[in-house]
């Protein structure tokens, strides 16, 4: 069996998604579509934006997932990272602090999905 290769993240306005994602990751999706716009993060792995159906992905629907980013360089490179994205304007769910698997912080999409950064294990 293959390992999992696509990993979608609901969004109820898949431009502005695509805008904040392009723009944090400084990545640019492989195509878009009025729903979907998938980016390459890895040879045959994509993140993907999914609007769903309209009626279905709303801004008040629970989210429970986090999109992970792990950084090699330690906590110096963490810190470097959220005082970069506090300068785009993100909006911080948790400041930079140390956790059992070390620094660590988490900020939200313009949905509220979860964005964690943290050190590679």
């Amino acid at each position: 069996m293959s390992a999992p290769n696509l990993f979608l993240i609901y969004v109820s306005d898949v431009e502005r998604s695509t805008a904040f994602y392009s723009e944090l990751f400084q990545l640019e999706p492989v195509m878009r579509t009025p729903r979907y716009v998938p980016f390459q993060v890895a040879p045959g792995v994509l993140f993907a934006l999914w609007s769903g159906r309209s009626d279905r992905a709303t801004p008040d629907a629970p989210r429970t997932s986090e999109v992970g980013l792990m950084i090699p360089g330690g906590s110096s490179a963490i810190d470097e990272i959220f005082s970069d994205w506090s300068a785009k304007g993100v909006t911080v769910a948790e400041e930079p602090h140390d956790d059992v698997f070390g620094r660590t912080f988490v900020v939200t999409d313009p949905d509220g999905n979860l964005i964690r950064v943290s050190p590679v294990d």
